[in-house]
């Protein structure tokens, strides 16, 4: 199992230092989001301040940027982590498009499926030398002259992952790119029935072994050195479910779990600005459903029944014990059991 964590994005003089302790820790990775704070100057900054660890965007807003404004970040990231990054993507919704980046807005996933291609075909017109000669439904690009060319890579191409939510993200992440960042308003669940058919049958078309294909993400976890810490995490989950779940784009997971009644009450009691009592409806056990609950010396076992051979990817604090990273990346996971 890999085993992210983040660096705090507000803070770029702290990253050398927080970013060489995560390297030295044994985490997998290193992941920003793209909320208050831009999400690839702190991964520029930790590139070159660590030797091991992957980097990677969870996510960048595309629509907010052009792919070739996407495309060149991420390889001058790839060039200077000597092959360690991977671009995330994102839509995000049709009001921060609109209202926050003042982009126009149109459907999402045929759209970021155009993006991804677009991308594609800069990196390769960049790597080969071949003319860019882009034509989609959102995207085209045709001018490419030596003087805008990046240096060579020193490595491969950077990997391509989408965050989904609905299936129709799902079929672009499984038909075009080399994993999916999965929301945390997820349960084994629903990866059971709903989400892992969905990307099985696009691979499957694809003729790409499951093995290939990284799944990240698809619950909460939750843990801490004491039970002090862990039951306030434990009740910030709550929270989340709460405010997630008045969202009719994720009442799919509460039907799985014959919960759809919930996600109408929790509707329209956060049209009223309720949200305490919105908290107050998510029981203990819709918790455990959504998240891996445990002490440190816990937490291997429930992450273990939560993700084990589902995802490949989990995150946790940076204050992590070593030892305890080592010992959740031994988990399986399809990519280490080799599953096609």
């Amino acid at each position: 199992m890999k085993i992210f964590t983040g660096v705090p994005a507000e803070a770029l003089q702290a990253i050398p230092g927080k970013a060489t302790a995560i390297d030295d820790a044994g985490f997998s990775g290193i992941s920003t989001q793209e909320n208050r704070h831009n999400p690839f100057l702190p991964l520029a900054v930790a590139a070159v301040h660590t030797k091991r660890v992957e980097l990677r965007t969870n996510v960048a807003i595309a629509f907010a940027r052009s792919p070739m404004v996407s495309a060149g970040l991420a390889w001058d990231l790839q060039l200077a982590s000597k092959g360690r990054f991977v671009l995330g993507l994102g839509s995000q919704v049709k009001g921060h498009n609109v209202r926050r980046f003042s982009v126009p807005w149109s459907a999402p996933a045929p759209r970021l499926r155009d993006y991804v291609s677009a991308i594609k075909a800069i990196w390769a017109c960049w790597r080969d030398g071949t003319p860019l000669d882009y034509e989609g439904p959102h995207y085209s690009f045709s001018l490419m002259t030596p003087n805008f060319t990046p240096e060579p890579l020193t490595s491969a191409l950077p990997g391509i992952q989408i965050a989904a939510v609905g299936p129709a993200m799902m079929n672009v992440a499984a038909d075009l790119c080399d994993g999916i960042m999965l929301h945390a308003f997820c349960t084994p669940t629903y990866l059971r029935s709903e989400i892992l058919p969905r990307l099985r049958a696009g691979l499957e078309k694809r003729q790409l072994a499951r093995a290939d294909f990284e799944i990240s993400g698809g619950g909460f976890v939750v843990t801490g050195a004491n039970q002090e810490t862990v039951d306030k995490q434990f009740e910030w989950v709550r929270a989340r479910i709460g405010f997630y779940g008045s969202t009719p784009a994720y009442w799919p997971v509460l039907e799985a779990h014959g919960a759809g009644a919930l996600g109408q009450e929790l509707n329209a009691l956060s049209k009223q600005g309720r949200w305490q009592d919105m908290t107050r409806l998510i029981s203990d056990d819709l918790v455990h459903e959504f998240a891996a609950v445990g002490k440190h010396d816990e937490i291997k076992t429930n992450l273990a029944a939560h993700f084990a051979g589902l995802v490949d990817c989990v995150s946790l604090p940076a204050d992590t014990p070593s030892d305890l990273i080592e010992d959740l990346k031994s988990l399986p996971t399809p990519q280490n059991l080799g599953i096609k």
